[in-house]
């Protein structure tokens, strides 16, 4: 599945994969595209397997050589399985925190010089002209080095794992309708594999000053409206990692 999120003058912000791969066997996964003019940057292009439903999707947006950059929110390969493909294929580059840049060469990949490490404190990511994506930083959850990606024209923040639900678990069609039955989805996930309630205040700290319209997670399904309220006053009481041993 491909759904359009935001499209207004020259930008539009894609939903270009949606959960459904059987190539994923068990772990699916959303992947995004951002065009900006002509410039396109692919958000978390998943594994090899996904490669061609991805590129058959993305041609009915974009460009191959359009591509200029790829965003990888952490190390994991569900994120980087496939990014050897995508680098040979286009000569976008790629971003990724900087404690992976040691990690990557370990799924084969040629163009290691075409990664580059983002720092600790986050970065912004310049496009074209005065437009510029934000790389935000969210240590510890789920990964020490996760980046979150924040468009600020169609006010959409991909957030990688934070809010992230396993799938199929809901009667949702592509937006949380329903935190209080959704948080059902998500509730295991999140005590598991974030690190502690403090690493969450830390970061709903950062990204409650931002205008968001959609909150993008890697998986399951999308928040707006009051949806955006109601995770973050989870995520901000949520017991999880180290506070639960």
């Amino acid at each position: 599945m491909d759904k359009i999120l935001f499209d207004e003058r020259n930008h539009k912000y894609i939903l270009i994969g949606f959960a459904e791969s059987k190539d994923e066997q068990g772990i699916p996964s959303n992947q995004y595209l951002i065009i900006h003019k002509k410039k396109s940057i692919l958000i978390d292009p998943g594994g090899f397997g996904l490669f061609p439903i991805l590129l058959s999707r993305l041609l009915k947006y974009t460009k191959l050589q359009n591509i200029k950059a790829i965003i990888l929110s952490h190390q994991d390969p569900d994120v980087c399985g496939g990014l050897n493909i995508w680098l040979e294929m286009t000569e976008a580059e790629a971003y990724i925190s900087r404690l992976w840049l040691r990690f990557l060469p370990h799924y084969d990949i040629k163009k290691v010089d075409r990664i580059i490490g983002t720092p600790d404190e986050g970065m912004d990511l310049h496009i074209d002209g005065k437009f510029h994506l934000k790389l935000i930083p969210a240590h510890f959850l789920h990964s020490p080095g996760q980046i979150n990606v924040y468009d600020p024209v169609s006010k959409i923040l991909f957030t990688g794992d934070i809010g992230a639900g396993m799938l199929p678990c809901s009667e949702n069609s592509l937006f949380v309708e329903d935190f209080e039955r959704y948080k059902g989805c998500i509730d295991g996930f999140h005590k598991r594999y974030m690190a502690s309630n403090e690493a969450l205040r830390k970061w709903i700290s950062t990204v409650e000053k931002l205008e968001i319209d959609i909150i993008a997670p890697q998986h399951g399904y999308l928040y707006k409206g009051e949806s955006i309220n109601k995770l973050f006053e989870y995520l901000y009481q949520l017991k999880c990692g180290i506070d639960l041993l």
